[in-house]
């Protein structure tokens, strides 16, 4: 394909094995990976920091951090010390979390946009290597700024992307952000309210659709037998219909979907209960939210995202063998 691509790596894989996919994405001519950080399980930055060491041009960014868990100077600090390592090749995804995970951990997620107003705005002053002081409802900050003593001084280029699914969320992206990086398991569809509360934003900023980048996740399940394909992707979607149902509300899912499958799932869910929830799910919705089927099927629901406004798809492999999706989408440089 001739378009933008990118890869998007959660925990499915050995680490190890993630660095060989990064490599083998970058000479197949992908400009950028995504690690993910949103369960309790792997963070973003290690992997961030291995791909970053391991590679030489291919961008790397968090897919996405929150704005909760880490003080607003650590998260610049973080991105300083990624891009010491991989100059301007660096990108900072950012998001809300979601819950329940966040109040199970203690973390009252209220006025999410303030939160992420005054994080993003902090952040990028500090990158800017400003002196900040700043003293909002949730950031405060006296006489602070990057303490480099030994290396670049120089302002940082680390464009901030913020994850967002919600309408508020996503103009708000469009006034303060760089870039938004759009959610997965939603349908092109979902796009179009995306791209007017995008716009909505960047009105605010002055700017226009042209001038902000929106890669977007997209679910790859690719596998030369389709059904197979489809049963990989029908996991995931499932799981994501009983614990992020903000996610699956906003892609057009019926409700009475929703209703059924949180009868069988509770959180976390066990295997059993995924098994029994995956048989409630038809193949008309795992193609509404994902690309999955054969190579020329991924390829062509793709296209529906990027006309649907998506710049950069962001592939997210489920099938076997991640290679074989690179490999469909990349080319030899």
């Amino acid at each position: 394909m001739s378009h933008r691509v990118a890869l998007y790596l959660q925990d499915k894989h050995d680490l190890r094995e993630s660095i060989n996919y990064v490599q083998y994405a970058e000479q197949k001519g992908f400009e950028a990976v995504w690690q993910a950080e949103s369960r309790l399980v792997r963070d973003a930055i290690v992997p961030m920091a291995a791909y970053a060491a391991t590679s030489e041009r291919i961008k790397v960014g968090s897919g996405v951090i929150n704005n909760w868990t880490r003080n607003a100077a650590v998260i610049a600090a973080t991105f300083l010390t990624l891009d010491d390592l991989a100059p301007n090749r660096i990108l900072l995804g950012i998001g809300a979390w979601w819950d329940p995970l966040a109040s199970k951990v203690g973390i009252q997620r209220r006025k999410p946009l303030q939160a992420m107003r005054e994080v993003v705005t902090v952040v990028r002053r500090l990158l800017n290597m400003e002196r900040v002081t700043f003293h909002g409802e949730f950031v405060h900050l006296t006489d602070v700024e990057l303490d480099v003593v030994h290396g670049r001084r120089e302002p940082r280029h680390v464009p901030i992307y913020i994850g967002a699914t919600g309408p508020k969320m996503l103009e708000l992206a469009g006034e303060i952000a760089d870039g938004v990086l759009l959610n997965y398991l939603v349908s092109p569809k979902y796009n179009e309210m995306a791209m007017e509360r995008i716009q909505a934003g960047l009105k605010k900023s002055g700017r226009s659709l042209d001038e902000f980048d929106r890669p977007q996740l997209v679910v790859c399940s690719l596998d030369k037998d389709r059904k197979k394909a489809l049963d990989n992707a029908r996991k995931l979607v499932t799981q994501y219909l009983g614990q992020q149902p903000h996610i699956m509300k906003a892609s057009g899912v019926p409700q009475e979907l929703l209703d059924e499958i949180n009868r069988v799932l509770t959180w976390p869910a066990t295997e059993e209960q995924i098994e029994r929830a995956m048989e409630l799910v038809p193949d008309d919705i795992v193609q509404m939210i994902t690309a999955s089927g054969t190579p020329e099927e991924c390829r062509a629901k793709v296209r529906e995202y990027i006309a649907a406004g998506a710049t950069c798809p962001v592939l997210y492999p489920l099938g076997e063998s991640v290679y074989e999706m690179i490999e469909a989408f990349g080319s030899d440089e």
